[in-house]
């Protein structure tokens, strides 16, 4: 089994002590541009699987729309609303996947960050993105952001994913390692995912224009190289891209 998300009190309280450097610089800024949240006719945004909030708040505090933010885990929602509580986000505790308090086409654009890459079930990520196929509107930006499958085993500057040396197949459990801002390391275990079962799941759903970005140190404006990342003068980040963002329109 992979990391127990639901129920681990210890992995909740771990993940939002996390230092996510390399997702602000890197990962939330591409996956965000992607969502065209400035578009006036983007008002309401889903983040499914939002965790202890981190990405929701960014979302609404920099843009003009409310958000829809679910998660499966009771305790991350504790903190999410605890912690990072804003006036435009509404956070939900959902089942089975399940958008049931959504009707059809009840949001313009939708974001999924580190939720495939902890399922070890592909059909269980079918019915996710199903799901958000479902109450996103026609035309409706939809965008998937995990760690890039194609750089697992890299020590990045506060994470690495999977061991080095290790060619994963589809659907292997990986060992994940995030530095805590205390000095320990919480120790996870997810799932590789190749970029064809991004492809897959999406297109199998009804998504078109499906893309794939795996972002660099300095091609996100204002990131830069040196100096960016903790005190590395040429961090890994630089020449490995960490993160891979999935794109596709309904």
């Amino acid at each position: 089994m992979g990391t127990d998300w639901k129920h681990s009190t210890t992995v909740a309280e771990g993940f939002d002590a996390y230092d996510d450097l390399p997702e602000r610089v890197l990962g939330y800024p591409t996956a965000l541009a992607q969502l065209r949240l400035d578009d006036p006719d983007v008002r309401t945004v889903l983040d499914y699987g939002c965790g202890p909030g981190k990405v929701a708040l960014r979302v609404a505090s920099g843009h003009d729309v409310d958000v829809v933010a679910v998660d499966i885990a009771e305790r991350m929602l504790q903190i999410a609303r605890r912690s990072r509580p804003h006036p435009r986000v509404d956070h939900h505790l959902v089942e089975s996947g399940k958008l049931a308090f959504l009707p059809d086409g009840a949001v313009d654009a939708a974001l999924t960050c580190y939720v495939f890459i902890n399922i070890g079930d592909p059909d269980v990520i079918s019915g996710i993105v199903a799901e958000v196929y479902r109450v996103l509107r026609p035309g409706g930006r939809y965008a998937v952001l995990d760690t890039n499958p194609d750089t697992t085993g890299i020590d990045f500057s506060t994470f690495r994913s999977g061991e080095p040396g290790v060619a994963y197949v589809a659907g292997q459990r990986r060992q994940v390692l995030l530095n805590q801002p205390s000095g320990g390391v919480l120790e996870l275990s997810d799932y590789h995912w190749p970029r064809s079962t991004y492809a897959d799941v999406l297109t199998a759903a009804g998504f078109t224009s499906v893309e794939f970005i795996a972002p660099l140190l300095g091609d996100v404006p204002g990131s830069g190289i040196a100096g960016t990342l903790l005190d590395t003068e040429r961090p890994a980040e630089a020449d490995n891209a960490p993160f891979l963002v999935v794109t596709g329109v309904k």
